[in-house]
């Protein structure tokens, strides 16, 4: 899959050859969402500010997904096995929010998929990705302990516990304009960083060929938003999250440098957990970036400082594993 001898030209290709490729299927993809008006249904019981959003495109995430795909398709790469595992986890995780995007289209209603529903085909892929991972052993790289370790049978329910987790984590980080995907391309380019550390040439290429979908995709995405990723998208990122931790063998590390949507989702099951037994609230309103909303905060503030605190886990998140 190499171009060129050097990796940091491989890399620069894929990320230019992506982030080119975002910025021309922006303008096309966008005014197609919205002659089939596919319009995103904003939660009635969400920030009243949000409500002005009602009809804004979604399944914008096949925009950084199509454009992740071009450098790989230049490059005649689908035979590798650690890039069918990538791109198939992100194709697959996305099918399921495609699935859940259209049928929110079609109802003209937030809700898309049953939740159980939803669950039972992430679980399902969960396992699915949990065994092919066998492909590249047991062993993980675990914080704060030095080189890996290799956890046998424990591995599996790990990676199925992990797949399920991120998919949902990033799915309620999409919440605000920018916000996932700015969060994803910084945990992009630490994939990147590390894939350099451990000399995966295929990590560095994958992770810089999303950097390059994400940042052309925020053009259209940064406040105010043109089009919204959907679930197709968050989805998506999920899974690519959660498939290039397993070719870095760092899946215990994805609340660190993951932090923000480790808290995303442990503000969401706080509030639920909380309210069911006190009917009282820990935040004004779950996930915890539209508390800050609520206290006053606007999107770009909370944005940009949820990508400070994403670089800072990942320069610690290096620092630890170096």
């Amino acid at each position: 899959m190499n171009l060129f001898s050097n990796p940091i030209l491989n890399a620069m290709m894929f990320f230019v050859i992506s982030g080119v490729a975002g910025l021309v299927l922006g303008p096309i993809i966008i005014p197609r969402l919205t002659k089939l008006k596919f319009g995103q249904a904003i939660r009635e019981e969400g920030p009243q500010s949000h409500l002005q959003k009602t009809g804004t495109p979604t399944m914008g995430g096949l925009i950084f997904i199509v454009a992740f795909l071009m450098p790989i398709s230049f490059t005649l790469t689908f035979d590798v096995p650690q890039v069918a595992y990538v791109t198939m986890a992100i194709f697959c995780f996305g099918a399921v929010g495609y699935l859940d995007d259209y049928l929110k289209v079609v109802k003209k209603h937030n809700l898309g998929l049953r939740a159980k529903h939803k669950f039972i085909l992430q679980s399902i892929l969960s396992v699915i990705f949990a065994l092919l991972s066998l492909a590249w052993g047991t062993d993980t790289h675990i914080p704060f302990v030095a080189g890996v370790v290799d956890l046998g049978w424990l591995y599996i329910p790990l990676l199925f516990i992990m797949f399920l987790a991120i998919d949902n984590a990033v799915n309620l980080t999409d919440g605000l304009d920018g916000l996932a995907s700015s969060i994803t391309a910084i945990v992009s380019v630490f994939f990147m960083i590390m894939g350099f550390v451990q000399n995966e040439s295929i990590v560095i290429y994958l992770s810089a060929g999303m950097l390059g979908g994400l940042i052309a995709y925020l053009k259209f995405n940064w406040y105010p938003a043109k089009v919204f990723m959907g679930d197709t998208g968050s989805l998506a990122l999920g899974g690519y999250v959660g498939a290039m931790a397993v070719l870095l063998k760092m899946p215990l590390f994805i609340p660190l440098f993951g932090l923000i949507y480790f808290i995303e989702t442990l503000s969401v099951m706080i509030q639920v957990g909380v309210y069911k037994k006190t009917k009282k609230r820990v935040f004004k309103m779950a996930p915890i970036h539209h508390h800050f909303e609520m206290i006053g905060w606007n999107e770009v503030k909370i944005v940009t400082r949820f990508s400070v605190l994403t670089i800072l886990m990942c320069l610690l998140s290096y620092f630890i594993y170096i």
